[in-house]
């Protein structure tokens, strides 16, 4: 028998539209062939970044954490007519599997992949984003956000994933990661910048809108 949580997410799943089979693909090899599978966005909140994008309609995405891709095509799928989505990642050994990916996809030629430490990389890529995932190494989030903030325009708006930290967050004695997490919750909670709330998805998704 199913346990609460796992049934809930199946009802989630079934309520919502369908992944395509790329996506599809894209899971099941990820669950395959990655030793740290649950990194992936996964179908429901993938439908949640794609529902984003869609109404924003952006004409630049900026993504820092490409992981396998799958959060990439959900959030492309939101892409202006002319739109252009750059994502980063660290990991050099999943870069061929994953460019594969984005080739057999429709947004193949709106998708810059690049790979590199994303502190190098932001700069050179430049201007400014309507839409920015950022889902990399925990430690440096509010590296990339402060980063970030002034490059997107005012109604343009920031995510960051996993903000609830496995309701770690919760704990009176939390440790160091944990900790981490909470003061870039708490700094959010009071940056007058932005409106902001956490979407109880999956790991916590912080939805940032710049005023």
């Amino acid at each position: 028998m199913l346990g609460s949580e796992e049934a809930l997410e199946a009802y989630l799943e079934k309520t919502c539209d369908a992944e395509n089979d790329l996506l599809k693909r894209i899971n099941r090899e990820t669950y395959l062939r990655e030793t740290m599978p649950h990194m992936l966005s996964g179908h429901f909140q993938g439908r949640v970044l794609s529902m984003l994008a869609q109404l924003l309609q952006p004409k630049r995405i900026l993504e820092i954490g490409t992981f396998t891709g799958y959060a990439t095509l959900c959030l492309a799928e939101g892409l202006a007519k002319e739109g252009v989505i750059h994502t980063i990642d660290i990991n050099e050994e999943q870069q061929e599997r994953v460019q594969q990916y984005f080739d057999a996809s429709v947004f193949a030629d709106q998708i810059n992949y690049h790979i590199g430490d994303a502190a190098d990389i932001i700069p050179q890529i430049g201007g400014e984003f309507d839409l920015v995932f950022i889902d990399a190494d925990k430690k440096n989030n509010l590296f990339y956000y402060e980063t970030l903030i002034d490059h997107v325009p005012r109604g343009g708006m920031l995510l960051i994933d996993n903000v609830l930290w496995k309701g770690k967050v919760l704990l009176d004695n939390p440790d160091s990661q944990t900790q981490r997490v909470k003061e870039l919750n708490d700094f959010l909670a009071s940056d007058d910048r932005v409106e902001k709330l956490i979407l109880p998805i999956r790991d916590g998704l912080f939805v940032l809108r710049k005023k």
